[in-house]
């Protein structure tokens, strides 16, 4: 019989908090992350766009110098989120069984700062000034490596690099893990620090980014009639999964359990979702019956919804699709709108909030919603909005036609 997979700990690093009590309580609040760039590129390459949603707390805030130069910036937020869920579930790394903790920590486009930043080392100095520690920090693995090296993680150390659904699918990953029986906890979630010259401008030029350039505050606007695009976020989420009966023989607090997971593929388009939202449904009914609820199960929804004119509108197709007229009665968040969008991270730091959406019986706000497009038919928090115990669902769809899906339901 399967193992029950449940979340005992916590850990984020977004552009509205530099924790999850901060993150959280702004999620809340509805604050929204997206801040002008000051660094010269922008002007230098006078980029279109000039805004994004950085990581309200840098991570050489909190880290060492020498973990912040050894480390992509990518890593050093998987490093600070992740150590916030060990601590906050009470694990002992003296008492836990490291042949039976995992790792799967995902990332969409890894060490990218690593990477440019060597190739302009290389052209303007030669290859001896190029570090010799260049490829470990760039691959896309490395957060799930230093994570692995960091707790003593011997069970498997996974990387889903699925784009934007990359966070969400490396819960899939690790609830196999437990319920197979390859690991009793596994370190779970995405990170993402893309906020480069580079994928600036390839956005822009895709126009996939808001150009709200004089109100970067109210740029990202899910849902809304007026939305332009999303906003580039970075900074990372974690989740500790658990066996049931792992966490309960140590009792430990448990927020919710991961009930199930899907995954499906568009095969349709290399960036735009399949309009009728036909991949997304897959994904949505494999969750049901992966974690046995039904549609009139779902008390919350926190969905993808990044802000662009074309991809908002399939998701919603795609809810009503798998869940019915239930709809009607569901509460759908959209909190990209206050953090951005954190591409591999985004579906772990969401997932955290829909953790604890469930938790608290509260769901977070969707900000700069002031004219819904009829469109969507949906009925989107915009404010204060208490929700019942049952089943949360979040949301992630990425370049490539990655579907992704998790369910929690509370305990």
């Amino acid at each position: 019989m399967a193992k029950t997979v449940v979340v005992t700990g916590l850990g984020a690093t977004t552009p509205i908090g530099g924790d999850v009590a901060s993150s959280w309580a702004a999620a809340l609040a509805g604050t929204s992350g997206a801040r002008t760039l000051t660094e010269d590129w922008v002007e230098k390459y006078s980029l279109p766009v000039t805004f994004a949603a950085r990581a309200l707390v840098p991570a050489a805030d909190v880290l060492s110098k020498a973990e912040i130069k050894r480390n992509d910036p990518s890593v050093q937020f998987a490093l600070v989120a992740s150590r916030e869920a060990f601590k906050d579930a009470g694990l002992d790394e003296a008492e836990i069984d490291h042949d039976r903790l995992g790792v799967s920590f995902a990332t969409g486009i890894g060490g990218l700062n690593t990477l440019l930043d060597a190739w302009d080392v290389l052209r303007e100095s030669g290859p001896r000034r190029v570090l010799p520690m260049t490829v470990p920090m760039l691959m896309p693995n490395a957060p799930s490596g230093a994570l692995s090296l960091e707790f003593g993680a011997r069970a498997a150390a996974r990387t889903p690099v699925s784009a934007c659904a990359s966070g969400t699918e490396a819960l899939a990953i690790a609830q196999e893990m437990i319920r197979s029986g390859k690991a009793d906890v596994v370190i779970a979630g995405g990170c993402e620090a893309a906020i480069h010259p580079i994928t600036m401008a390839s956005f822009a030029s895709m126009q996939a980014l808001s150009r709200r350039n004089d109100d970067p505050a109210h740029a990202s606007r899910p849902y809304d009639l007026d939305r332009d695009g999303f906003v580039m976020g970075e900074g990372a989420g974690a989740l500790i999964l658990e066996s049931e009966e792992h966490a309960k023989a140590r009792g430990a607090k448990i927020y919710a359990e991961l009930t199930g997971t899907g995954l499906s593929a568009d095969a349709f388009h290399i960036t735009a979702p399949d309009a009728e939202g036909l991949g997304a449904t897959r994904a949505l009914r494999e969750t049901m019956i992966d974690g046995g609820f039904e549609a009139s199960d779902v008390v919350h929804v926190n969905a993808h919804a990044t802000s662009t004119p074309v991809g908002d509108i399939p998701e919603g197709v795609a809810l009503r699709a798998a869940f019915g007229s239930h709809m009607d009665n569901v509460p759908v968040s959209a909190t990209k709108s206050q953090t951005g969008h954190l591409l591999g991270g985004a579906g772990a730091i969401e997932a955290v909030f829909t953790v604890l959406a469930l938790h608290e019986r509260t769901a977070p706000l969707t900000i700069n919603l002031e004219r819904q497009d009829p469109a969507v038919e949906l009925d989107v928090v915009t404010s204060t909005r208490a929700i019942s115990p049952g089943v949360a669902v979040s949301n992630s769809f990425g370049f490539g036609g990655h579907n992704a899906v998790a369910a929690f339901r509370s305990v």
